[in-house]
């Protein structure tokens, strides 16, 4: 389907101009070298504003004779489908600071090779930004989603605490392995870590498919309620490309 961009975020796309090759944060250093990259457009989501202002203030600083940090646009909540479109259609990368993007985001995201950063920690973002910069960037970890799944109903559990009763929407929820898990709540990260048991009925199992009822808790972490997404993943190491 055709996608297009709100009208509040044309001006911010005429004033960047054409987007030319493909920025991130791996191929930074290189398109220097080349003369390609004199400028960086950044999109900064957040949790709450003043993280935002933070992040679009330090992240400001950072730039130097070579390479301009351009902030086009900032806000808080989920990454949004329209943040990735302006971040194509401007040649910018996404920072995502506590917030994720949503589901019709990462499918975007991926078919236009739009590079979105998620941290928690400003200094870390500070800190991989200007190591790209400088052609320092060390080998990153990538995540590789799993599966999703859809909190419908919140019970106690004896001994326990409370537990999710969930509808597994895409993939594969699974606790083998190093496969961790993350609670979102309207966009924003609540709570990662890994699941403390994954039910079908009475039985436990590793692994639920998507289409599929379970039931699941996390290791020392309760606060769950209806209506959270639940997101099975696992972290890999993908070398820096200078």
């Amino acid at each position: 389907r055709e996608i297009r961009l709100p009208r509040q975020y044309l001006p911010m796309v005429k004033s960047i101009g054409s987007r030319g090759t493909r920025v991130t944060l791996e191929s930074l250093q290189q398109q220097l070298s080349e003369g390609e990259a004199k400028e960086l457009p950044i999109i900064i989501k957040a949790d709450v504003q003043g993280s935002a202002e933070v992040l679009a203030e330090s992240l400001t600083k950072l730039g130097d004779e070579r390479v301009k940090i351009r902030i086009i646009h900032t806000g808080v909540g989920a990454v949004s489908e329209w943040d990735v479109l302006l971040a194509s259609t401007s040649n910018a990368i996404i920072i995502g600071f506590n917030v994720r993007p949503d589901r019709n985001a990462a499918i975007v995201a991926e078919r236009e090779g739009v590079d979105i950063r998620k941290h928690s920690v400003i200094y870390n973002v500070t800190d991989e930004v200007k190591k790209a910069m400088t052609g320092l960037l060390e080998p990153t970890t990538r995540e590789k989603q799993l599966g999703l799944a859809e909190v419908r109903e919140v019970f106690k559990v004896p001994k326990v605490g409370l537990a999710a009763g969930c509808i597994v929407t895409d993939g594969n929820i699974t606790r083998a392995g190093e496969a961790q898990a993350r609670l979102v709540r309207d966009g924003v990260v609540v709570h990662e870590g890994r699941l403390g048991s994954l039910r079908r009925f009475k039985d436990d199992v590793n692994e639920v498919k998507a289409g599929i009822e379970c039931g699941l808790t996390f290791e020392k972490f309760t606060d769950i309620k209806a209506g959270d997404v639940i997101e099975s993943f696992t972290v890999e190491k993908v070398a820096a490309t200078v």
